[in-house]
């Protein structure tokens, strides 16, 4: 076994046939892991995601958006015995030991040169411990091994006014400045509120943000978050929500639809936010909590975030 780090590998593994992947994040929830890779092909990469999905038993839940796989899983050990086309790759083993996540991938041909030296060349990752090379018709296998991080989402709701803004275009650009400041900034989710909300500006929807940060920085995380948007939001009802941790409620789900549905009330806000533990903030003011804990409930299932009920 060799323990090499990206650049290593590149100057190790400087070949036609090796594709670094964009980055690499792991984020962990007790024993819950979410893996979160940017594959270096988009459509193509489809294969990948149907052999780990159908071939590893520590992975709950798998899908792809454009080059972004995002593996459900759990810790544990399972070897995978592995056969060509069928049972090509996959997870073996997940470990999680102080701040660090150890990931072993195994794969036949390809599938095992990605296990270990494209993995390994990703942003994100700190080591791989190469197990074998793979490549051909040879198996390969290695240990990605990452800081271990957590997962974080802002609802954010009423940054705009009847007259000028947009809350989905704030949002974002509050995401990428977060960016630019260290955070890794994941996702961004449009969720569909009640469409006959006589509070609304227009479409009426809110956001939820998605992060994966190291647990030592989630309040600085969450300070920013404010302080950009009292700097830049149009509406004196600006709210957010912060929702920790790979689980949503199912509680947190059901208020979500309900504020789809049919009218809410920041009082029944606090209230669900309080039983869950949720972090309810005013940023500007307090209308903007029905809409930033809904964004929450949902910011997993894009399908039905954006179904609008007609109720009325």
């Amino acid at each position: 076994m060799k323990i090499l780090n990206p650049d290593e590998l590149k100057e190790k593994f400087n070949d036609p046939w090796v594709a670094p992947y964009q980055k690499v994040l792991t984020m962990v929830d007790g024993d819950k892991v979410e893996i979160v890779e940017y594959h270096p092909c988009i459509s193509g990469s489809h294969w990948l995601l149907h052999q780990y999905k159908n071939n590893s038993d520590l992975i709950d839940n798998a899908y792809r958006d454009g080059n972004k796989h995002v593996y459900e899983a759990h810790v544990g050990s399972a070897p995978i015995d592995l056969k060509a086309s069928f049972n090509a790759a996959g997870i073996d083993e997940i470990k999680v030991e102080d701040d660090l996540v150890k990931v072993t991938h195994s794969g036949l041909a390809g599938a095992g040169v990605g296990a270990g030296m494209c993995r390994g060349m990703a942003d994100g990752v700190k080591y791989i411990e190469l197990i074998k090379s793979g490549g051909g018709s040879k198996e390969g296998s290695a240990t990605v091994v990452t800081p271990k991080l957590e997962k974080v989402v802002i609802g954010v709701d009423d940054t705009d006014v009847k007259d000028a803004g947009a809350t989905w275009t704030m949002a974002h650009n509050l995401g990428v400045e977060l960016k630019s400041e260290g955070f890794e900034y994941i996702d961004h989710i449009i969720v569909q509120l009640y469409p006959h909300n006589p509070h609304k500006t227009q479409n009426c929807v809110s956001i939820a943000l998605t992060f994966a940060v190291e647990a030592s920085k989630k309040d600085e995380l969450i300070k920013r978050a404010i302080e950009i948007l009292k700097r830049d939001t149009l509406s004196d009802k600006t709210a957010i929500a912060i929702l920790e941790g790979l689980e949503i409620p199912e509680k947190l789900r059901e208020y979500s639809i309900a504020t789809k549905s049919g009218m809410m009330d920041v009082e029944t806000a606090e209230a669900t936010a309080k039983e869950l533990g949720i972090d309810l903030i005013a940023v500007t003011g307090q209308q903007g909590k029905v809409g930033a804990l809904a964004a929450l409930g949902l910011y997993d299932d894009v399908e039905e975030a954006v179904k609008a009920y007609d109720n009325k």
